[in-house]
């Protein structure tokens, strides 16, 4: 397992639990606003080992409830499922963090339950998806066929889109809207640049615009909300 970094806790990440959070190498996008930019295009070495990570693991179960696995794109590690038995095994539930792209993954690891949580990103609507996560001609079917299956509920999930002023529009969230029409959870998150983008230009959106934003789900999402302002 490429582990690049680590987060010893977290009260946010894994909603209602007390977590640890794991930042795994690589991914198959390409978004030009990915505020991890050295998760995803630096991934030769390896910052924490599997061994480090167990210790923390077992020195923490007094603390710790679960443990985040985000990325980079987690799905791409050969071993992941591997992985997430170990920590299984000490008692410990899991969230995953993914883009979707691997929906054989997902529904493997949702089916054997493996996952305790699943945060999926939605990176634009439909139509607007390639150009958003940074690949030509890119096929969205993948994307589609996670949605669906997270849409019939074997495991807690939620939705989150970044939105960036340059990216999304009113007329893009309203086609998030009509995709994902009554899903239980779905957060609109303010983009933040973290210094580590991939591409530079690109701006967050003010409170009072999010709000608007978020004005144009809900008909869809009643329950949708903002996350990070």
């Amino acid at each position: 397992m490429l582990i690049k970094g680590l987060q010893k806790l977290t009260l946010l990440d894994f909603p209602g639990i007390m977590a640890c959070t794991v930042f795994t190498g690589g991914c198959n996008f390409r978004c030009p606003f990915c505020h991890n930019a050295s998760l995803v295009t630096h991934i030769d070495d390896e910052i924490v080992t599997e061994e480090e990570f167990f210790d923390l693991l077992d020195k923490r179960t007094s603390i710790l409830q679960g443990v985040c696995i985000t990325g980079g794109e987690p799905t791409l590690q050969a071993d992941l499922y591997e992985f997430i038995g170990k920590i299984r095994e000490k008692g410990y539930k899991v969230k995953l963090d993914t883009n979707g792209y691997r929906p054989n993954v997902l529904k493997t690891l949702v089916n054997d339950g493996m996952l305790d949580y699943v945060a999926m990103d939605i990176k634009n609507s439909p139509a607007r998806y390639g150009e958003t996560v940074g690949i030509k001609d890119f096929d969205i079917s993948p994307i589609l066929e996670s949605v669906e299956f997270l849409k019939k509920g074997n495991v807690d999930f939620e939705f989150r889109t970044t939105v960036v002023r340059e990216l999304h529009n009113a007329q893009d969230i309203v086609a998030i809207g009509e995709w994902l029409r009554g899903v239980p959870k779905y957060f609109l998150q303010g983009y933040i640049d973290s210094g580590d983008c991939i591409e530079n230009g690109f701006n967050a959106y003010e409170k009072a615009e999010m709000e608007g934003l978020l004005s144009l789900i809900t008909p869809y999402i009643p329950t949708a909300s903002l996350r990070g302002l």
